[in-house]
């Protein structure tokens, strides 16, 4: 038993030093997850498409893709997976932990750049390290369409110009024929460089509201 115990307290100091998690938070993670797996030792696509607070939910494709997007689980690799186990699912969820009153400066600016960088993921379907135009206007189009009032013509329109005027107001020494070769993760952090990110993210479709829970590795 004390064993055991020991086993379980190293594996989440462990994840803890990965995630800025605490132990408590890890254990309502892992809660969570055994829920959603139906207490299996991976989740699948179908598993978080089950979600009720998910189904009119219009990126609810881009957003259940993220957790199965190899550069959102702090992997060197790119590409998707089939299956995620829990510290996956930790990594993903790590993206929306707000800062406190201990959060530096410097930890602050690393996560927000973690967080722009995992929307920016959501943006990039095909990895290739840019946000097209095809991409862009493919997310604007659900949202949109959603309203059943706009047509796939005037989605593609106004996603079009939005993108441009977007960019060429934050980009300005872009030119339109770099701009439609796709925007990188620098532009995009030129586009939101005025939009405080640190503490927006929340993923409260999953039952867990990340703007309550207070990061930083546990306290012994």
């Amino acid at each position: 038993m004390g064993a055991s115990q020991t086993r379980a307290e190293h594996q989440y100091q462990d994840l803890a030093d990965k995630t800025g998690f605490s132990f408590e938070q890890i254990k309502n993670l892992f809660q969570r997850f055994q829920q959603l797996s139906g207490n299996e030792e991976t989740i699948s696509r179908a598993n978080l498409d089950s979600i009720p607070a998910l189904a009119n939910n219009p990126i609810r494709k881009q957003i259940i893709g993220a957790f199965f997007d190899k550069r959102n689980q702090h992997q060197d690799e790119v590409g998707s997976c089939d299956q995620i186990g829990f510290e996956q699912f930790l990594m993903v969820m790590s993206h929306f932990r707000p800062p406190n009153l201990r959060t530096t400066d410097e930890e602050k600016e690393t996560m927000r750049k973690e967080k722009l960088r995992f929307l920016f993921n959501m943006h990039d379907s095909d990895n290739d390290g840019t946000i097209t135009l095809a991409e862009y206007r493919k997310v604007v189009e659900e949202l949109l369409s959603k309203s059943g009032e706009i047509g796939q013509e005037t989605a593609k329109a106004i996603a079009d110009a939005a993108m441009l005027e977007v960019a060429s107001i934050n980009v300005p020494n872009m030119g339109p024929e770099e701009f439609y070769e796709g925007i990188t993760f620098e532009h995009f952090e030129e586009i939101l460089k005025g939009l405080e990110m640190e503490s927006r993210m929340h993923i409260r479709f999953l039952d867990v509201d990340t703007s309550t829970m207070r990061c930083g590795k546990s306290q012994s």
